[in-house]
């Protein structure tokens, strides 16, 4: 699935028909000349040469779009999501109310209830935001709603944004030790419920730093015993669920991800979306009685419900919501279909280069990916050292051309490293092959990184 890129000049030619359907309904309306506005005044030349001062300066950027960038967690759109967002953006439509964005709320419905089912849920309740942090923070509200004064906990491994979400929403938060593979560490996990008040736990479907799947199903029977709810943010990971090829662990965590109250995903992610669109759902649709508020010049277009009668947001992209519901269309969300088979290589991609790691000498290889992020370092006999080279074969590996990334991690993630542990941290190489065409470019990612090692080495 090709993923990457700007629209080539077919795909112009497709959204300047796109457009043209588009403007069939507004034909009867009097014409309204553009030069009557005091900002449409700049003339072609002058526009021309602003955009392409644009283009310089956008320059000074990493090809995220090309498969030797696999560093951070940088996919890029799909072509039908850069299409319909810019012919929405035509229109501009705000989905915070039907008398902003009508045609575009109805979408947003409709890829909402997608994801939705993609979950096993058929009647929740749910919408788009900016993006996770949002998802996670609306998540968290509603959380400390049902749950006043009680403790939210995750692992450490969790996203850091869940820590800061519960202090700004001055919620008591806990995180929770983790375990050699950087899941969550279920004895920890029961110490906490055992000293109580404990209202909810967030369970991580895909961490960002390693890719690790927390065992649902443990913590599942824990609930059984404790009662608390389990929120998942599976931000990163959540589109995972279509995959075949998961080992059990994980495999077994997303069959459970149903049982669960509520669930956070971007679709900027794995989604094939541009930024910022990310998702929350809940299973119990009960608790929008938390949303309710009146905001009657806004409200007042239609009884239906508007999208920011559930969201803490106000205004949001009508236009997320158009591309996503286009991607879709495209690419429904099924098992063995062409997105699933996107993501199904990548994971054989991080499961290869992680094999490739592991075999060579040069190298340290930290835990077997759960989903598609590999955490290796170069070899080196202390703690120290390793952060070092690690470093040194980032910058290496940039001058070839290929982008990793780095990414601190505690000492109990690496048991098996045979070093002089002279701090409790160590810095690895860390690689993100989200883009399908990784699973083609393992081959040459080895090439350049082994070019990058052995100068570093040497040196």
């Amino acid at each position: 699935m090709h993923t990457g890129g700007a629209p080539d000049p077919e795909h112009l030619a497709i959204l300047s028909r796109a457009l043209d359907r588009l403007n069939e309904v507004f034909a009867a309306l009097p014409a309204a000349p553009e030069h009557t506005r005091p900002e449409a005044a700049a003339p072609a030349i002058a526009l021309q040469a602003v955009l392409q001062e644009t283009a310089t300066r956008m320059q000074d950027n990493f090809p995220y779009h090309h498969p030797l960038y696999a560093g951070q967690m940088l996919k890029p759109p799909h072509a039908v999501a850069q299409l319909a967002y810019a012919m929405a953006m035509s229109v501009n439509p705000n989905n915070h109310a039907l008398d902003g964005g009508r045609a575009s709320s109805a979408m947003e419905r409709e890829a909402v209830a997608g994801i939705a089912a993609m979950f096993g849920w058929d009647a929740p309740l749910g919408h788009l935001t900016s993006g996770g942090t949002m998802a996670n923070l609306e998540a968290l509200w509603v959380a400390g709603r049902l749950h006043p004064k009680r403790r939210i906990v995750a692992s450490e491994q969790a996203h850091y944004t869940h820590g800061r979400i519960t202090e700004v929403l001055k919620i008591p938060f806990q995180a929770i030790a983790h375990d050699a593979q950087a899941r969550m560490d279920m004895s920890a996990l029961q110490a906490a419920l055992d000293v109580g008040e404990v209202g909810t736990v967030v369970v991580t479907l895909g961490t960002t730093a390693a890719g690790a799947v927390d065992p649902l199903p443990q913590i599942l029977r824990l609930r059984e015993r404790y009662g608390f709810r389990i929120h998942v943010d599976s931000a990163y990971g959540g589109y995972y669920r279509l995959a075949g090829n998961l080992a059990p662990q994980a495999h077994a965590a997303y069959e459970a991800i149903s049982e669960v109250d509520s669930i956070v995903v971007d679709p900027h992610k794995h989604g094939l979306q541009p930024y910022g669109c990310g998702c929350v759902l809940f299973k119990d649709p009960s608790v929008g009685r938390f949303y309710r508020h009146d905001s009657p010049y806004t409200y007042f277009s239609s009884k239906e419900l508007h999208l920011g009668e559930i969201s803490l947001e106000c205004s949001r992209a009508g236009a997320a919501a158009v591309a996503l519901w286009a991607t879709m269309q495209c690419f429904p969300l099924q098992r063995g279909g062409a997105f699933a088979q996107g993501l199904e290589a990548c994971r054989e991609a991080a499961l290869e280069l992680h094999r490739r790691v592991s075999a060579d000498a040069r190298f340290l290889a930290g835990p077997t990916p759960e989903l598609d992020i590999v955490v290796w370092a170069p070899r080196g006999a202390s703690a120290s050292e390793v952060s070092a080279r690690s470093q040194a074969v980032f910058e290496a590996a940039a001058r070839e051309d290929l982008h990793l990334a780095v990414a601190s991690f505690p000492r109990a993630m690496f048991p098996h490293w045979p070093l002089q542990w002279d701090a409790e941290r160590v810095t690895c190489l860390r690689s993100c092959l989200m883009k399908p065409e990784h699973r083609e470019w393992v081959g040459e990612i080895w090439t350049r990184l082994a070019r990058a090692t052995d100068a570093v080495l040497a040196a």
